[in-house]
C-alpha cells in the first residue's frame, strides 16, 4: 500500500491524476531559486523553451545567457562564474550536456569544485521520436563517477522543483536529470524530500491481524519510471507477493543506510531506471551492497542497447521497463532468493 506518512498523491491511481515533466518543476525551482538568491544565474545552450528555461528568462533577464549551440562553452563559463560567487545552473538535452561536454565538465566545473548545477533535460528513451541520438541513456552512469559531483533523478515535477531549490542551496557541482514527457505526479507539497534520503514510497498492506505483511522483496527506482514500480508493487500485492518501493532520488550520495536496513529485511532487490542497467541506480546500489550486505539483486532498465524513435510508451514495453517487466524481475529475484 501506499506509504500515508509520506502524504503522496491520494490520487495516484486514478485515470485522470495529474500528469507533467520533470522538466516543467525545474522551471519553476529555477523561478523559486531566483527570487530566494540573486547569485542564481541560469545559462542555455539555445533550448531555453525546451529545458523550461524561459521562466527565469523572462522573470530575470539581467541572470539569464543565451550560449547558443556551444555547450562547451556554456560548462566552462559557467565554471569561471561557480567559483566567482554565482550560482549558476546550465540547461541542454541531457545526451549534450552533459554528453558532449564531459570533460569540460570533469576538469573546469567538478576538478575545482565549482558551484555549478548542471540540468540534463530529455533524459532516457521518453523523449520519443527523437531517437537514440537525444536518447541520454548512460548519463547517471558518467556523472555519479566524477569526484565533487553529486546526482539527483527526481520522480516528478514538485520533487524536481524541491530538488532545483536544494541544488542552489547546496555547495558544489550537481547534476539533475530531467525527462521530457508527461508522468504523473506522485507526491505533493507536503511530500518529504531531503536531498540524500531515499523514501519508502510502498510498503506491505497489513494483514487481517493489523500487523504488516512480511516484505519479500526491496524495488529501488529513480526517476519517473518509479510509477512503474508502483503499478508493479500494486500487482504483486495481488499476487501475494508484499513488497517495498523505495524512491532513490539521489544516486549521490547514495542513502546506504536505508538501503542496506531495506536489503536485510527483504532480502532481495530490484533495481528500476530508465538508463542503462549497467553503471546508474542499479550499478551504485551492486558496489553498495556486494560491499555491506550481497543479496541477489536483478536490473530493470536499457540492457546495453540503444533506443529508437517511437511513442514513449511503445519504446518503455519494447525496452523491457514495464511494469510487466518489473513483475518478471521480481518473480526472478524471488527464485534466485530462495
Amino acid at each position: 500500500m501506499i506509504n500515508s506518512d509520506l502524504k503522496l498523491n491520494n490520487k495516484l491511481f486514478d485515470k485522470d491524476v495529474e500528469q507533467k515533466p520533470t522538466r516543467d518543476g525545474y522551471g519553476d525551482g529555477l523561478v523559486e531559486a531566483g527570487e530566494q538568491n540573486e547569485n542564481v544565474v541560469v545559462m542555455c545552450a539555445d533550448l531555453t523553451e525546451s529545458t523550461r528555461s524561459e521562466a527565469f528568462a523572462k522573470k530575470f533577464p539581467e541572470r539569464f545567457f543565451e550560449m547558443g549551440v556551444a555547450e562547451q562553452n556554456l560548462a566552462t563559463i559557467a565554471a569561471g562564474l561557480g567559483i566567482s560567487g554565482k550560482i549558476p545552473f546550465i540547461s541542454s538535452y541531457a545526451s549534450f550536456s552533459p554528453g558532449r561536454n564531459w570533460e569540460q565538465i570533469r576538469t573546469t566545473i567538478a576538478y575545482n569544485d565549482s558551484n555549478v548545477k548542471i540540468a540534463g533535460a530529455h533524459a532516457g528513451v521518453s523523449v520519443g521520436p527523437d531517437g537514440a541520438t537525444h536518447q541520454a541513456i548512460e548519463d547517471i552512469a558518467t556523472m555519479r563517477v566524477m569526484a565533487n559531483m553529486k546526482v539527483f533523478v527526481p520522480c516528478d515535477s514538485i520533487e524536481a522543483r524541491k530538488a532545483t531549490v536544494a541544488a542552489a542551496q547546496i555547495w558544489g557541482p550537481i547534476y539533475l536529470r530531467l525527462a521530457r514527457e508527461k508522468s504523473p505526479v506522485m507526491t505533493t507539497e507536503e511530500t518529504h524530500f531531503v536531498p540524500g534520503q531515499a523514501e519508502i514510497f510502498w510498503e506491505p498492506s497489513l494483514a487481517d491481524s493489523g500487523h504488516a505483511k512480511k516484505p519479500e522483496v526491496l524495488i529501488i527506482g529513480c526517476g519517473p519510471i518509479l510509477f512503474n514500480a508502483l503499478l508493479a508493487a500494486r500487482r504483486l500485492e495481488e499476487d501475494g507477493i508484499g513488497s517495498i518501493v523505495l524512491n532513490c532520488h539521489t544516486i549521490k550520495p547514495l542513502d546506504d543506510k536505508k538501503i542496506i536496513e531495506l536489503a536485510k529485511k527483504c532480502m532481495a532487490v530490484v533495481t528500476v531506471e530508465e538508463h542503462q542497467a549497467a553503471g546508474g541506480l542499479g550499478g551504485a546500489v551492486a558496489e553498495c551492497l556486494a560491499k555491506n550486505f550481497p543479496v541477489p539483486i536483478e536490473f530493470v532498465g536499457m540492457q546495453d542497447v540503444y533506443g529508437e524513435s517511437g511513442k514513449p510508451e511503445e519504446l518503455i514495453a519494447k525496452y523491457g521497463m514495464a511494469p510487466i517487466d518489473i513483475e518478471k524481475a521480481v518473480k526472478k529475484v524471488l527464485k534466485r532468493k530462495k
